[in-house]
């Protein structure tokens, strides 16, 4: 299989979902990180992102001639290229109710993190508290999704990748799990030990900190376990 190029971003959410389900899927992705700043964030755009995305944001997969962006497609994309491992249940019910979580993780959960990238001065305020409480409401209803399971779904799928990475932002910005939805602390573990998960865990906290940005305590703890 010839390469394939993936355009992230060092805080991309959605560009690390991708990068993880390449390395589950061992497909051989050269991930180009775009430039990004502080004080200018992502501008100036990337010349490849503004050509392949109308949108002008990260991801964009590029692999021969196709050109195409959006974490969700090129997860469409990568399970038609490399079936195996399977990352879609192959039963239709299972596999919507797998599509179905993983948009809720983009479409739903998401925008209330969103939301807290602006407040992070003013967490205390009704704002800010009214975004955290859904926030923890969602927790909740994967926390009872987990009863007798170890994945959101069933089994291992696209819908835990984008989950773990959802939650991911919103730890970090104010509205971490709690002992309240032990479940899903014990997925979160599980999910932070397999290997693609925790080689982009640690890709990221390397990236929170060269902006001097808060690392959430669980990816602390993979960083303090990574083998010297």
């Amino acid at each position: 299989m010839t390469g394939m190029t993936l355009f992230s971003g060092p805080l991309s959410m959605f560009g690390a979902k991708v990068h993880i389900a390449a390395l589950e899927k061992s497909l051989p992705v050269n991930v180009v990180m775009v430039p990004f700043t502080m004080d200018h964030l992502y501008d100036p755009k990337h010349p490849e992102v503004l050509r392949v995305n109308p949108k002008r944001q990260v991801p964009v997969l590029i692999h021969g001639d196709v050109e195409i962006f959006d974490s969700t497609q090129i997860f469409e994309y990568f399970e038609h290229l490399q079936p195996y491992p399977p990352l879609w249940p192959s039963q239709p019910t299972a596999r919507a109710r797998a599509r179905l979580l993983e948009l809720k993780s983009d479409e739903v959960f998401f925008p209330h993190v969103i939301r807290l990238m602006g407040l992070q001065d003013s967490l205390a305020e009704a704002a800010a508290q009214e975004a955290i409480t859904q926030l923890q409401r969602y927790y909740e209803e994967v926390d009872a999704m987990l009863d007798g399971g170890d994945y959101i779904a069933g089994g291992y799928t696209y819908a835990d990748i984008a989950f773990y990475m959802a939650q991911t932002f919103a730890a970090r910005l104010g509205a971490p799990m709690s002992h309240a939805t032990p479940r899903l602390l014990a997925w979160r573990e599980r999910l932070t030990a397999r290997p693609a998960v925790h080689q982009v865990a640690l890709q990221f906290a390397a990236s929170l900190a060269r902006y001097k940005l808060r690392v959430p305590d669980f990816i602390e703890r993979a960083v303090a376990a990574k083998p010297s």
